[in-house]
């Protein structure tokens, strides 16, 4: 019998980025991807039972509420789906000794740092969805000690929305565009998270017993006006990228300046390999343009 890993959150990016690997890992587990029609997080009472059909050995959360204004008003769903269904998976994992491995963000800071983030930086969100993500944490760790957290950044992917499509979409329509220039972080590739993802499972099979909360994104600390610069020069556009302040550009929920954070720890503890943001927004431009 092969490990049954469960996946959940199948056609968001970090969870397609995933479906795209499986195939080179068939001949060691046995993947379950689910949406909300299979697994529904807004429904926490579904998971129990979820758990005591499949009783798999490794539960990969991809899910969650990420729309980060939505989250203001429509804070019950977000709470459900980013911490009270956590909690509950994390109980199950504890139950049926699954290995737990759940995504969370760099939206549990407050933006006020001036170095990167350490995995035992004290969180204080700056908006709801950072606060219920922040709260999955806590809830996932209290109910299971083994819990692999891993928080991320930036994510894009060559699937679903991201930053770098609709980039590359209003370059191509509009003659200049504004961006802001004053928050700081780190974009990450969802192909190199899933895979960073895999050779974490892969660790495990092997003895490696590690947990507890992780940072991964690619490697240099930029602004989205950085991002979008590279993008255009990347994709050889003539839009006039425009630097702004945050203040330009208001939304319903707040976002924290500075977000980088440190991810040495995941390479030391696991051995996953760091890659360099420009690298790795080429290889997904490459994709895009393939």
């Amino acid at each position: 019998m092969k490990p049954i890993v469960v996946v959940t959150g199948k056609n968001g990016q970090l969870g397609w980025e995933l479906q795209q690997l499986a195939s080179s890992f068939q001949d060691r587990f046995e993947f379950i991807f689910t949406d909300r029609t299979l697994l529904d997080l807004a429904a926490p009472e579904t998971i129990a039972p979820f758990f005591n059909s499949v009783k798999p050995q490794f539960f990969i959360n991809c899910a969650a509420y990420t729309a980060v204004d939505k989250a203001e008003t429509e804070k019950e769903l977000a709470l459900t789906i980013n911490a009270i269904s956590v909690g509950e998976i994390a109980s199950c994992c504890a139950k049926y000794q699954t290995r737990l491995i759940t995504i969370s963000t760099d939206y549990v800071f407050d933006g006020q740092g001036k170095a990167p983030y350490t995995t035992d930086t004290p969180t204080n969100p700056v908006n709801y969805y950072g606060y219920t993500k922040a709260i999955g944490e806590q809830k996932a760790l209290e109910n299971n000690p083994d819990t692999i957290i891993i928080r991320t950044s930036w994510v894009y992917s060559t699937h679903g929305n991201n930053f770098v499509k609709t980039m590359l979409r209003l370059m191509k329509e509009r003659p200049e565009i504004k961006v802001v220039a004053d928050q700081q972080g780190c974009p990450t590739y969802a192909a190199d998270l899933a895979e960073a993802i895999m050779q974490i499972v892969n660790a495990s099979v092997k003895g490696n017993n590690r947990s507890g909360i992780f940072h991964y994104s690619n490697t240099g600390a930029i602004t989205w006006f950085n991002f979008a610069s590279t993008i255009k020069d990347l994709a050889g556009l003539n839009c006039t990228v425009h630097p702004i302040p945050t203040s330009d550009f208001p939304t319903p929920a707040k976002r924290p300046a500075y977000s980088v954070m440190d991810v040495k720890n995941i390479s030391e503890v696991f051995g996953v390999q760091l890659k360099d943001w420009k690298l790795s927004l080429k290889n997904c431009m490459d994709q895009l343009h393939g």
